[in-house]
């Protein structure tokens, strides 16, 4: 048979090389336009042949792990989470996780980086040519509960057992059934003995881990089979979700300033401050205030009671009004009482305040 008559989309066809079977026409005119040799042209299409296989078989094993999201190590803020550096868990970005069975536990509140780290080293481990699965502690736990209940506890733990890399997420966040303990450490267990990579997130520390499984001899069996071959590492710091929100003291600005800021809703163009802050910012205090507040305070105002009342006792004889930070319905007042010429009533509020004080120009 002459070559030219060979069906060669047949042969590689049958031969799953669909790469191949893409690429060998394009790269044949390429090959004769650069005068390729044989040898390099046949090293091409392998060559794409195989990373596109290598590209195939990562996105079925991220997606057969079931990641709740996907993270890798180039992305984790060190510098925020000052507490880990990347040389603690370099180890574990290494085939030596799998081919040693090295084990760990991220423990720390919620917030410092433990589910992302666990599924970096994950996802390292399907690029280094693994598989891994990613289950939360409650989800497993559930689950080989009821396989028990129903006598297929074997057949449940299948897929926990033959996986390179198992990540059990968030152990000691919620309530467990009384044979937790029983069930994890059946898997962990058959791991340990397999030489299997295990990666375990917490916010617990280990000394409690008794409490939440509900029984402590197995919960020390547990510790001590995930420590063997592995590492604790403790994450601590701020949560790295709220990271956007400012514990700071107040920087000077009324309460509608920052919620203005927040909602972008422009606030009132006459402030009225309820808090003891804003209140003495336009309160004064000193040796030279010699005004009385209960003069004041005659004035049935929601804004001068709120004041008054957040005052503390000394601070309500000796405080003086700033009239430069008056609302618009003082200055109205001020001017009301000039009209009148110090009227019954409204008058007496402010009986013993100069009008200069008012600052009107």
């Amino acid at each position: 048979m002459k070559p030219s008559a060979i069906d060669l989309d047949r042969l590689l066809r049958r031969l799953h090389l669909p790469t191949v079977r893409r690429l060998y026409a394009d790269l044949e005119t390429r090959a004769e336009k650069e005068e390729m040799s044989h040898r390099d042209y046949l090293a091409i299409l392998i060559a794409e042949e195989v990373a596109h296989r290598g590209e195939t078989r990562v996105r079925r094993s991220v997606h057969q792990a079931r990641f709740p999201f996907l993270a890798t190590i180039e992305e984790f803020d060190f510098t925020f989470q000052s507490s880990v550096r990347l040389s603690l868990i370099g180890s574990a970005l290494g085939p030596e996780l799998i081919s040693e069975g090295r084990t760990m536990v991220l423990c720390g509140p919620s917030g410092t980086g433990k589910t992302h780290l666990a599924i970096a080293i994950a996802y390292k481990a399907i690029q280094n040519g693994g598989t891994a699965v990613f289950r939360e502690a409650n989800h497993l736990i559930e689950e080989l509960s009821e396989a028990t209940r129903r006598g297929t506890l074997r057949q449940a733990m299948e897929p926990y057992l033959h996986t390179d890399v198992l990540v059990i997420d968030e152990l000691g966040y919620l309530t467990y059934p009384q044979d937790a303990a029983n069930v994890l450490f059946q898997v962990v267990n058959q791991r340990y003995l397999q030489k299997k990579a295990i990666v375990v997130t917490t916010n617990k520390p280990l000394e409690k881990w008794a409490g939440v499984l509900h029984d402590k001899d197995l919960a020390e069996a547990i510790i001590d089979r995930v420590l063997a071959r592995g590492r604790l590492i403790e994450l601590r710091g701020a949560s790295y979700r709220t990271r956007h929100l400012k514990n700071t003291k107040d920087d000077g600005a009324s309460l509608d300033d920052r919620s203005a800021r927040v909602s972008g809703i422009s606030g009132p163009e006459f402030q009225e401050p309820t808090d003891l802050d804003a209140c003495r910012r336009g309160i004064g205090f000193g040796p030279d205030s010699r005004r009385s507040w209960r003069k004041l305070n005659r004035r049935p105002r929601p804004f001068v009671d709120g004041i008054r009342h957040q005052l503390p006792a000394r601070g309500r004889k000796q405080a003086r009004w700033e009239c430069d930070a008056l609302p618009d319905w003082w200055r109205r007042d001020a001017e009301l009482v000039a009209a009148r010429g110090r009227s019954r009533g409204t008058a007496r509020a402010h009986r013993g305040l100069p009008l200069s004080r008012f600052n009107l120009a």
